[in-house]
């Protein structure tokens, strides 16, 4: 009786790796790429982004969210503001020491400007493959998704 040895699924699954992020990397790199006209740097759109996704946030949960320092978002916070991008709100009632941010309409018609941007990039590049290699793409989307539930 012969044992077939079975291929070890984690070896398997580090060179899919190993393939597969210098593509992410590249892939978002370029897409990053495609929000360069909007007059905000890639990180204020993602602060940009956690403000619009959380009104009313403050400048210390915005660093903890982004895993940077008060300072860092302090000051990119004070530039944004200066821009006309965010605002401050009213101060919490339950502690008026904390003053949350908000995005303004300025700055959801930056995000949809990017959005937009790489969309169409993405929708172009996406276009230009055979029909075989976007149904391929589109398969992968769902467990991609699990990835990064």
């Amino acid at each position: 009786m012969s044992h077939a040895r079975q291929p070890n699924p984690l070896n398997a699954a580090m060179a899919l790796a190993e393939e597969l992020r210098p593509v992410l990397h590249r892939l978002f790199r370029q897409l990053r790429r495609e929000s360069h006209d909007v007059g905000v740097s890639p990180l204020q759109s993602l602060l940009l982004l956690a403000i619009l996704d959380q009104p009313g946030i403050g400048v210390g949960e915005l660093a903890r969210l982004e895993n940077l320092r008060g300072p860092t978002i302090s000051g990119h916070v004070k530039a944004m503001e200066s821009a006309g991008l965010v605002e401050r709100a009213a101060p919490d009632p339950d502690d008026r020491r904390r003053i949350g941010l908000v995005a303004t309409k300025k700055a959801r018609e930056v995000i949809d400007a990017i959005k937009r941007s790489r969309t169409d990039w993405l929708a172009q590049q996406l276009a230009a493959l055979p029909p075989e290699a976007r149904q391929a793409i589109h398969d992968a989307i769902g467990p991609l998704s699990e990835i990064v539930k």
